[in-house]
């Protein structure tokens, strides 16, 4: 939404406002077209103004993405993402997933956190991080790869491309970051034409 258009709907809402501030039951039937008017303008114009589509899920990673009526967030991108951490964890047993055969001795349920149990979090999972040196930064340059193999073969094509970039690396990610190789010589490129002078 640009400064003019924010005026403008606020300017229509300011007026709806007035009208219902005046507005009782003997209103004449002018003043209340005078009101269907002022409404017809403020929806036109936060219809221009309303570019995206509606949100589908409740994520915020994924507002239009899949719905999964079943997810807590109904977002179905997500909730994969979960049940995939889940079933890998119930096969490498790190939690387990039945309740204590006896209900006197379980402890008592506790209400649900808006940040989800561990359960729900996704499992650090293996990846392979493909990135390119811009010139300031190092940027991912690839969707990240479960196979080292096949980044390296990305990577390997990307210098082999018609603009290939200054340097690449590939960065290992588990639970935190290895850099495992470098492409190429990584070097500050000033962003300020003529040198900053």
């Amino acid at each position: 939404m640009n400064h003019a258009q924010l005026t403008a709907l606020g300017r229509a809402l300011r007026v709806l406002g007035e009208h219902g501030d005046v507005l009782t039951r003997d209103s004449a039937d002018a003043k209340l077209h005078e009101v269907k008017a002022d409404l017809k303008r403020a929806l036109a114009i936060l219809e221009d103004t309303v570019i995206g589509s509606a949100p589908t899920t409740r994520c915020a990673e994924h507002p239009n993405g899949p719905v999964d009526e079943s997810a807590v967030d109904l977002c179905l991108l997500c909730e994969t993402r979960r049940r995939s951490a889940r079933r890998s964890s119930e096969q490498n047993g790190t939690y387990p997933q039945s309740r204590p055969a006896d209900p006197e001795s379980a402890a008592p349920e506790r209400t649900m956190s808006r940040y989800g149990v561990r359960a729900d979090r996704p499992q650090p999972q293996q990846r392979w991080l493909p990135e390119v040196w811009t010139g300031q930064v190092w940027q991912l340059c690839g969707t990240p790869r479960r196979d080292r193999l096949e980044a390296e073969r990305y990577l390997s094509a990307e210098r082999r491309g018609s603009r290939p970039g200054i340097a690449y690396r590939l960065v290992h990610e588990f639970t935190d970051y290895e850099v495992l190789r470098i492409w190429g010589t990584p070097v500050k490129v000033d962003i300020e034409p003529m040198g900053n002078l």
